[in-house]
């Protein structure tokens, strides 16, 4: 599948990627070539081929998620900074 250069500039702009005009026809072809190998996998014959997650058969490693008590309302808004009520009162994010 063969990207157009306006494809990559959408693509780019999605990304917030300022492109020189070099960059955008050096991505079109790079783009357009990682495309076709998505083709030719999806002409393969998958049909006896279990879906996995992973190559290698892992196990969770991790412990068991286990409840246990935490710090109390009060004592976490004890050392906040800046509290409104019942919460933890932060900088705005967004302007």
């Amino acid at each position: 599948m063969a990207l157009s250069s306006d494809e990559v500039r959408h693509i780019a702009s999605l990304a917030r990627l300022a492109l020189a005009e070099a960059e955008v026809e050096r991505l079109r072809e790079q783009l357009s070539g990682i495309l076709e190998h998505f083709e030719l996998l999806g002409e393969l014959d998958t049909s006896g081929v279990e879906p996995t997650a992973h190559t290698l058969p892992l196990t969770n490693v991790m412990r068991d998620d286990v409840a246990r008590p935490s710090l109390s309302v009060e004592d976490v808004l004890s050392v906040a900074p800046r509290t409104e009520s019942a919460y933890i009162r932060i900088r705005a994010v967004f302007e």
